[in-house]
């Protein structure tokens, strides 16, 4: 009997390959070509993802949440829809902002932290928190942004518009600056293009990782992978829907296909509450961490 070649990105896969487990590293699932897919923060800081409702972009946040919920590392949710989405992971946030005015104040306590590492490393004669001896250096933070429209998008009022400019300024400030200080971003949203605002263009500059599951507009798609490459905008506008979890991501600075684990709403909040217990208590992030 001749044997057929099974597709790396198949309901079954199989066992993954061999991933070499590190602070800040996350296995994700499986690429194209069978290898491992992993999410390393340390080496690419900030990651846009982006993807239609039951693409696999809520999965691929709850594996990410579950890799890295049993590190030494604060998780902080901003989901201005409720907490709807990140509430789920609600034992393990450091905190959690539900509403864009909480989030206003977050983002804002974010910078507070970062300007206390910046003066942190620069008494130390420290390039980045990585180079601080390890009882002097700060936890990693990775801030995760659930659909980033909420957060740029407003209904016209003065207030809002106030709002919605001081959290686009607030996340551009933060992506600048987050690397060498160990905070992170992870960008979410059903789309994401020139209609959120003048500061999405620069925003994306500064995301390096790109996730982008099969989405309704083609702008969503060019926004995200554009700037990589044209077949790579073309694959994602061509997954079908009988692929959810299948996404185009950037690996080494090259884009391929790739497929998250299955990470249940069930088991989730399991790994959150399993977790609870080494969640970093960072004052200057309590806004919202009481709900």
């Amino acid at each position: 009997m001749i044997a057929t070649a099974r597709d790396p990105l198949s309901d079954s896969p199989g066992a993954l390959p061999a991933h070499r487990s590190r602070l800040l590293a996350a296995l994700i699932g499986r690429t194209g070509d069978g290898a491992a897919w992993t999410v390393d923060f340390r080496r690419i800081p900030h990651w846009l993802v982006v993807g239609a409702t039951r693409t696999g972009k809520s999965n691929w946040m709850a594996t990410l949440v579950a890799q890295l919920a049993p590190q030494r590392v604060a998780l902080v949710g901003i989901d201005c829809k409720g907490g709807m989405e990140l509430g789920l992971f609600s034992p393990r946030l450091s905190a959690l902002a539900a509403s864009r005015s909480e989030a206003v104040q977050l983002l804002n306590a974010l910078l507070t932290e970062a300007a206390y590492r910046m003066m942190e490393c620069r008494t130390a004669g420290a390039r980045s928190i990585w180079e601080l001896r390890e009882e002097l250096r700060p936890v990693p933070i990775v801030v995760l942004v659930d659909e980033i429209a909420e957060l740029y998008l407003s209904d016209g009022s003065k207030e809002a518009r106030a709002e919605s400019a001081e959290c686009a300024t607030a996340l551009l400030r933060l992506a600048q600056l987050g690397a060498a200080l160990g905070i992170h971003l992870v960008v979410a949203g059903q789309r994401f293009g020139s209609e959120l605002g003048p500061g999405v263009t620069a925003l994306r500059a500064q995301l390096g990782g790109r996730v982008c599951h099969r989405v309704h507009d083609p702008a969503t798609a060019e926004m995200a992978l554009g700037d990589l490459s044209p077949d790579a905008v073309s694959v994602a506008q061509n997954i079908p829907e009988t692929e959810p979890g299948v996404a185009v991501t950037t690996v080494d600075g090259h884009w391929l296909r790739a497929r998250s684990l299955l990470t249940t709403p069930e088991s989730a909040r399991a790994c959150a509450e399993d977790n609870a217990h080494i969640t970093p208590r960072l004052t200057v992030l309590a806004v919202g961490s009481e709900q």
